[in-house]
């Protein structure tokens, strides 16, 4: 077992196993209300935490919505979105722009990069011709 996993509390690796086993980023909030459905004790204070924990470690990354909202995955792989502003459909962007800067950033500033995101806020095409 690698040293830094010995170190994460029983509510870390609650978290981590929920969310490497969930298909969609989900929110704090909605990870206090699973674990609690699964029987779990943990307070929501106890998650906010340990998700700040798992960010530093760099297993877990964060991406906040337009409405304010932050959901949480597990580092797999960048995300990059479209994002509308009015009814809030999230759509991927497969290529990655920005992934050379990336690269020419760490090595010129020396920082370790866990992930990155990039997003686009607008109007989806549904939502400009409702307009």
């Amino acid at each position: 077992m690698k040293a830094e996993k010995a170190e994460r509390t029983r509510s870390q690796e609650r978290i981590l196993h929920l969310l490497k086993n969930s298909n969609k980023a989900i929110s704090a909030q909605d990870i206090y209300v699973e674990l609690r459905n699964r029987n779990q004790s943990i307070g929501l204070a106890t998650v906010y935490r340990a998700l700040e924990a798992l960010k530093l470690e760099g297993v877990v990354q964060v991406r906040t919505l337009a409405s304010g909202e932050s959901l949480y995955s597990c580092v797999q792989q960048d995300k990059h979105h479209l994002t509308c502003l009015q009814c809030g459909k999230s759509i991927p962007i497969h290529q990655c722009p920005v992934h050379e800067l990336e690269t020419q950033l760490n090595k010129s500033h020396k920082f370790k990069i866990f992930y990155h995101t990039l997003e686009f806020f607008g109007l989806c095409n549904q939502c400009q011709v409702n307009l």
